[in-house]
């Protein structure tokens, strides 16, 4: 791949990421308009290699409150990290729950169908980015930070909707994970700079096992016969994952300060409007 389409890539993905527009549905757009295959392992893989640069993104930006919060004594980090483990679990049994539902329904046409034969279908990526519009929409319109406890970290049952809704959304682009996160803990009475924290934290601990499962997709391919094969592949993720953190720290500043401002119902409009966007491309024949 030309080194300028994994630039391209990597900045729409790191600017994406960790704004609740889903970068997923723009990176795979974008392949469709560059004439890349978007379910191709070299391609879903590229995709987790972005996504690990905005994770270490997420690390670097999150550190300093994470310490002051999760990690201030034994007692607070105990508390969070059962809710964190609760929320993990829900999100694998509801995501591999919704992966099959759909390989066996949307995709039992296709042979060996896979999650990832979704991602070159835009007449499914632009329900999922309206959906999520209606959701940070519902979020920024009726919720307020002024009637919740901002020191309260998410309750067992808070954590558990949030970790349920972001199963929900690892089968669908445009489903937007940190969007639909943020926003179903805000609706159950999370402070939006909590849910911000929370959602964060847990897409540190879901992108590893992410990226361990494309690679092993990628290992099993056909046309991949062993490491030296592999090591190539991965060369340009490593460039793309540096330009996705880069990015993705920029992207981080733009949402704290919107969030703090109370302008999240924004991105919701946002989402519509991208869905909007990808229906019409969808219509025109990309």
């Amino acid at each position: 791949m030309p080194l300028f389409k994994i630039v391209i890539l990597a900045i729409i993905q790191g600017l994406a990421e960790l704004l609740p527009v889903s970068s997923s549905a723009h990176v795979v757009v974008a392949e469709r308009i560059m004439g890349l295959d978007a379910s191709s392992p070299q391609m879903t893989l590229m995709l987790v290699m972005l996504h690990t640069g905005t994770m270490f993104a997420v690390i670097v930006y999150f550190w300093r409150q994470w310490r002051r919060t999760y990690f201030r004594s034994s007692g607070a980090f105990s508390l969070i990290a059962v809710r964190l483990i609760w929320a993990t679990i829900l999100t694998g049994v509801v995501g591999i729950i919704m992966m099959k539902i759909i390989e066996h329904t949307l995709l039992s046409d296709v042979p060996h169908a896979q999650i990832e034969d979704m991602f070159n279908h835009l007449e499914w990526i632009w329900p999922a980015l309206a959906a999520a519009g209606v959701l940070i929409l519902a979020a920024g319109i009726f919720t307020r930070d002024e009637m919740i406890d901002d020191r309260r970290e998410p309750s067992i049952s808070q954590s558990g909707w949030i970790g349920a809704v972001q199963g929900f959304c690892l089968p669908f682009r445009g489903f937007s994970r940190s969007g639909a996160t943020i926003s179903t803990g805000m609706l159950a009475g999370v402070a939006r700079e909590r849910a911000e924290t929370f959602s964060f934290a847990l897409a540190v601990i879901l992108t590893p096992p992410v990226v361990v499962r494309e690679v092993w997709r990628l290992v099993k391919a056909d046309h991949i016969t062993g490491g030296l094969h592999l090591a190539s592949a991965m060369v340009p993720g490593l460039i793309g994952m540096g330009c996705s953190f880069i990015a993705g720290l920029i992207a981080l500043r733009w949402l704290s300060r919107w969030l703090e401002h109370g302008r999240w119902y924004i991105f919701g409009l946002y989402c519509l409007a991208a869905a909007g966007a990808v229906f019409y491309l969808h219509h025109i024949g990309y």
